[in-house]
């Protein structure tokens, strides 16, 4: 493990993301809200697309977890799906390339273990993130050798449906902690300082925090749906 991702141990990575329905799509925003997260403190970077983490690279000496998001028709996977996205990223070289890492299949019907094989032979040197939505596909992806394990889509997938990151104590995340032999990253609805310190105190090598932070509108939505309440 290099020492530029070593530093990320116990700290907080911000996920700056901005698709393109959302107000903020812009490479240069991107940018701009990376290293507002860097004054902030944080000490990482998750971003998507080639483009914007071109940007934020320039904006930021901070190790990047890179993401390309894109729909294909006959596949439910969208976070990082084919070689196609991971080519793109290694144009960048994001420290941590994440993908999906379900159960579903890829684009093409390809099964995650073959398309794991398929990166470490092409790039044996990349740091690969897996981003689960359940207990035993961590495990699993902590198997096949990924360097680090996400909650990433816990309550995204069908097989995760109803479940919250957050329940019984971060059960989930303990479970994958008492299991897996490679680091674990928590994310996915960590949305309060108190929950990102608790998944540092239990054992996660580093907690990734999106929305509440680089998303206005998803912030502004708490507030408007809070008075709204009052009102009914």
């Amino acid at each position: 493990m290099n020492e530029r991702v070593e530093r990320l141990k116990g700290k907080l990575i911000v996920s700056c993301q901005a698709l393109p329905n959302e107000p903020l799509h812009s490479s240069f925003i991107m940018g701009r809200m990376a290293l507002a997260a860097k004054v902030g403190g944080a000490a990482g970077i998750r971003a998507n697309t080639r483009e914007d983490i071109r940007e934020i690279q320039s904006q930021v000496d901070l190790p990047i977890i890179g993401i390309v998001k894109r729909d294909y028709p006959d596949s439910e996977i969208y976070i990082t799906p084919t070689m196609k996205e991971i080519g793109e990223l290694m144009e960048v070289g994001p420290e941590i390339i994440a993908l999906d890492a379900t159960s579903a299949l890829r684009p093409g019907g390809v099964a995650l273990a073959d398309f794991y094989r398929q990166i470490r032979e092409t790039y044996p040197g990349q740091l690969l993130m897996a981003d689960c939505s359940t207990v035993e596909e961590a495990l699993y992806a902590d198997e096949l050798g990924f360097d680090f394990i996400g909650t990433t889509m816990v309550g995204y997938t069908k097989q995760s449906m109803g479940l919250r990151i957050e329940e019984n104590d971060f059960e989930i995340l303990r479970r994958i902690l008492a299991g897996a032999r490679h680091r674990v990253i928590a994310e996915g609805n960590i949305n309060t300082p108190e929950k990102a310190r608790r998944v540092i105190e239990l054992g996660a090598f580093s907690v990734v925090v999106g929305s509440i932070i680089t998303r206005p509108q998803v912030i502004t939505k708490n507030f408007t749906s809070a008075l709204e309440s009052i009102q009914e």
